[in-house]
């Protein structure tokens, strides 16, 4: 829980907080817009909850931030907040809150199908979530975008039984167990509806998911930027080599999507023409000028 003592002073006066402790992984203004900004690199509540929903969407934000640093004045109710998770984002593809400080805060998804549910990165590992997950089914498979984000995956495995997958390119010293490890830069069926689709360059082994040429589960490859309104990459955070993440996003342009799904950075959603138009302006952006 947050210290009231370490409150940021710039939080608008009230019963919701962040002190000094937030890092800055946007969750809390994905989750709850209507309250929280950015200030600085860090978030601050900018307004009050002054509305049931409101309210709901900062106490979804306070069990969804990965360091504790969203507080209240009083000790609030969080019994509604807790059942609302996974949060719907469209159909069948939900969103797990309870992000990890292991993975800087990453989103992680839940896929429920009648062939096995999928987690795609791994969200902590926290009660109320677990026993959600086994009300709906528990997790066949447990997707691993690259190795930054793959938090509590052991914990998820020895619990549900689930069969990782993570690029051979990602495997560490400690994780050599994972269940599967593709290799190469070919696109992997894992069946009919689930392709993963090696993209390097913010590591040498990333790779995305692509589910039912509908959603694509873009890990720390692609995000869209409010500020820019397109679908963009960061050179600044790009760890292994941007003339490759260039490589693999044009290679998503022969692809069909209609929502991107980020572990960092806001999620989107438009038509496939629109996405393939953002893509080609990203990308147009990320290659060097002549």
């Amino acid at each position: 829980m947050a210290d009231l003592s370490k409150r940021l002073p710039h939080n608008v006066p009230g019963e919701f907080f962040v002190d000094d402790t937030c890092i800055g992984c946007d969750q809390c203004r994905e989750v709850a817009p209507g309250v929280f900004r950015d200030a600085g690199g860090e978030a601050t509540v900018h307004r009050q909850p002054d509305t049931a929903a409101l309210r709901t969407s900062a106490l979804q934000a306070l069990l969804t931030c990965p360091v504790g640093s969203i507080g209240t004045l009083h000790r609030p109710e969080l019994k509604a907040a807790i059942a609302s998770f996974p949060l719907p984002v469209d159909e069948n593809v939900f969103f797990c809150g309870y992000s990890s400080r292991n993975s800087f805060g990453a989103s992680s998804y839940l896929i429920r199908r009648e062939g096995g549910n999928v987690l795609m990165d791994s969200p902590r590992f926290t009660g109320p979530l677990v026993r959600r997950l086994e009300e709906l089914g528990g997790v066949r498979w447990m997707i691993l975008s690259h190795i930054d984000d793959i938090a509590d995956h052991a914990r998820f495995r020895r619990h549900f039984g689930c069969e990782r997958v993570l690029h051979q390119r990602e495997i560490r010293s400690g994780i050599a167990d994972i269940e599967h490890q593709p290799t190469g830069d070919e696109p992997v069926s894992l069946d009919s509806e689930l392709l993963l689709i090696p993209t390097p360059g913010h590591t040498r082994g990333h790779q995305v998911l692509l589910y039912r040429d509908r959603y694509l589960f873009s890990g720390d490859h692609l995000w869209y930027s409010p500020v820019r309104r397109r679908l963009a990459a960061s050179r600044r955070h790009c760890w292994y080599s941007w003339p490759e993440q260039i490589e693999s996003m044009e290679r998503l342009r022969s692809r069909r999507f209609e929502w991107v799904l980020p572990g960092h950075g806001r999620r989107h959603h438009a038509t496939a023409a629109g996405m393939q138009r953002s893509l080609t302006a990203c990308i147009r952006w990320m290659k060097p000028v002549d």
